[in-house]
Formats: C-alpha cells, sequence, structure tokens
C-alpha cells in the first residue's frame, strides 16, 4: 500500500474517533459528570502527546528556536480563528450543556460550530500524516494519543448540539465529514512535507503542537473542569500517564 495512502487511513482512523464519540453523546443521555470526566482524560491524553511527541520531535530535528516558534505561531493561530468563530456562536462547541446557541438564539452558528470542529481536527491530522515520514512509530503512537482524546470531544460536542436542537442529519453529517477531512489532512501532510527540510518539517510540527495546546486549554479543560472539578486534577493525569505508556511502547 502507498505511504500516502496509509497516512489517510491512519488519520481516518483517528478522525472516525470523533464519529464514534457523537454517537455515543447523540443517541445516549451520558451524565455531564461522565462526560466531564472523560474529557479530562482525553485532555491529559493530548497534552503529553504534544509535549513527548510533537515538541518532543520538534526539537530532536531542528533544535529550540524552530520549536519555539512553530508552537507560538500555532497557538497564535488557532486563537485568532477561534476567537473569530467564538463570536459567530462556537464558543461553547465541547460543551454539553445548554451552552451552545440554536440557530434561531444565533444565526450562523451552526456553520461556525462546524468550522471550529475543523479547527480543533486539522493540526492533528496533519501532524499524524507528517509524524509518519520519519518511518511510522511516532505517527502510529500519536494516531493513538489522537484516537483516544477524540472520542470524549465528539461525546461532549454531539451532547451540546442535540441539547441545542441541532438535529441527527446535521450532527452526524458533521462528524462524518470531519473524519473525512481528517484523512485527507493526514494525506496533505504526508505529501506536502515528503521533501520538506529538517527545520521546516520540525517547525510545522511544532505549530500543530502550539495550536492543539492551545485548543486544551481553551475548549476541553474549561469543559472537564465545569463539571468534575473535584476530581480533574487525577483524571488528567491518568490521561496524561496513558499516553506517555503508549510513547514509550511506540519507541
Amino acid at each position: 500500500m502507498p505511504e500516502w495512502l496509509q497516512a489517510g487511513g491512519w488519520g481516518l482512523l483517528a478522525g472516525s474517533a470523533l464519529l464514534v464519540g457523537a454517537t455515543a453523546g447523540y443517541l445516549v443521555r451520558v451524565p455531564r459528570r461522565v462526560v466531564a470526566t472523560v474529557m479530562g482524560f482525553g485532555a491529559g491524553v493530548l497534552l503529553s502527546a504534544v509535549a513527548f511527541e510533537l515538541l518532543g520531535e520538534a526539537h530532536e530535528q531542528a533544535g529550540l528556536l524552530p520549536t519555539v516558534t512553530g508552537a507560538v505561531a500555532g497557538a497564535v493561530v488557532y486563537t485568532g480563528c477561534n476567537v473569530l468563530l467564538a463570536r459567530r456562536g462556537a464558543r461553547h462547541r465541547k460543551r454539553s450543556g445548554g451552552q451552545q446557541p440554536s440557530e434561531q438564539e444565533q444565526s450562523g452558528s451552526g456553520t461556525a460550530i462546524a468550522l471550529g470542529a475543523l479547527l480543533d481536527g486539522i493540526p492533528e491530522s496533519i501532524v499524524i500524516g507528517a509524524g509518519l515520514l520519519g518511518g511510522g512509530s511516532v505517527g502510529v503512537v500519536t494516531v493513538a494519543a489522537v484516537f483516544i482524546s477524540n472520542v470524549p470531544e465528539g461525546l461532549s460536542s454531539a451532547a451540546g448540539m442535540r441539547n441545542a436542537g441541532r438535529g441527527p442529519r446535521y450532527v452526524f453529517g458533521l462528524w462524518t465529514g470531519i473524519a473525512l477531512v481528517s484523512g485527507l489532512a493526514a494525506v496533505a501532510g504526508y505529501t506536502l512535507l515528503g521533501g520538506a527540510p529538517a527545520a521546516v518539517l520540525a517547525g510545522i510540527t511544532a505549530l500543530a503542537g502550539g495550536a492543539i495546546l492551545a485548543m486544551v486549554a481553551d475548549t476541553m479543560i474549561p469543559e472537564a473542569f465545569e463539571d468534575a472539578h473535584l476530581l480533574i486534577g487525577l483524571v488528567t493525569v491518568a490521561g496524561f500517564l496513558t499516553a506517555f505508556a503508549l510513547s514509550h511502547a511506540g519507541g
């Protein structure tokens, strides 16, 4: 199988976890405390993946300056886009409660939520494809971390969409589309960065890491803390250590 197709398959696999979580969140009324707990676990997983797989790999490839520059750029770009989408109704797209506005409450919020979901998922998928350039081990570990974190993301967001009155066609169409885009983004990460110098590849990896870190702090941790604040520290550490173990197993 061509390696670019493998990259797309890994990206699609990681993105499909969003659909799995969304199905559970939309069809089953999972208690908000449970949703918040699994969200905290997913946040810990992503924090570990960013630290050990993305920023750590970027630093090994090209040193401190490209890593820091890329991470800052990723955080700035993500935050800027997120601010614009938040003003159009996507601020609480990962919240499972009644914070998400309906289309009647804020026109265009459905589109903004869809774009916000894409904004959250694309950096992860690009780095999956780029990670496979190094021989596959880093990419596989990152896929596992992203898959684990995507389940609670989809679960929480779909529960919030249901509470905002959005129908199943919108919810499942959105997450199916994002899963497909995740596969395409992984292909793009592999094909477009295949001949890139080490410093450029490191910068792109760090950029994705910075964007993911900003996303965790802005959208995942608030949801987790809101309903499971007494346990969130322990749950997040559990997620962090799970991804840490996967990282060492992949090494």
